[in-house]
């Protein structure tokens, strides 16, 4: 994809639960659309110098939200790219309001259940869902978190599908609302 493209004029933002794939999704769409990659949850990891674990223990995760605000602020302010955020990211009013106003967000929606089965398998680097049952931790983040993740301009089912054909079902919508809006 060339950089003037419509699919590329705006820097995409992935949203959705923890474990649905923004991260990986998103460094194979970042690369077939020719654009750089920025994990939100990765970024706020080097601004803090520690990793989000050390974050939620040391300083509790009113701390890290904050932190991922500012973050996720200042990546919405450089150049277009791809961006995954955190599974909570949305929930702050003024992120929402700033990846409206800077970005095309896209919710990537996977049943709770097939999530549950893939963080059960990861350990230690969730800190909202260590030593928990994941599928009640999603379930009830899905019931307080639907609604900010709904308001994203693209939704993109992905099931229990591989990432590439996420990333194909990703194109495919960007492809659509680009020619609904006349480019």
């Amino acid at each position: 994809m060339s950089a003037e493209s419509p699919l590329t004029d705006k820097t995409i933002v992935l949203v959705g639960l923890s474990g649905v794939g923004k991260s990986s999704v998103g460094r194979r769409l970042a690369a077939v659309l020719d654009l750089p990659f920025h994990d939100s949850d990765a970024e706020v990891e080097v601004a803090a110098g520690r990793s989000i674990p050390e974050i939620f223990a040391e300083l509790g995760e009113e701390a890290f939200r904050d932190g991922e605000r500012r973050v996720i602020a200042r990546l919405l302010a450089e150049p277009p790219h791809v961006l995954a955020t955190g599974g909570g990211a949305v929930m702050n009013p003024e992120t929402r309001q700033l990846i409206k106003e800077k970005a095309l967000s896209v919710w990537l929606k996977t049943d709770v259940a097939v999530l549950a089965r893939r963080i059960a398998r990861k350990t230690g680097a969730r800190p909202l869902l260590d030593g928990k049952d994941p599928l009640e931790v999603l379930t009830r983040q899905a019931q307080d978190r639907y609604g900010a993740y709904g308001e994203a301009d693209i939704v993109v089912e992905t099931g229990d599908i591989s990432h590439q054909e996420a990333v194909d079902l990703i194109l495919a919508a960007l492809e659509a609302r680009a020619a609904e809006a006349g480019r």
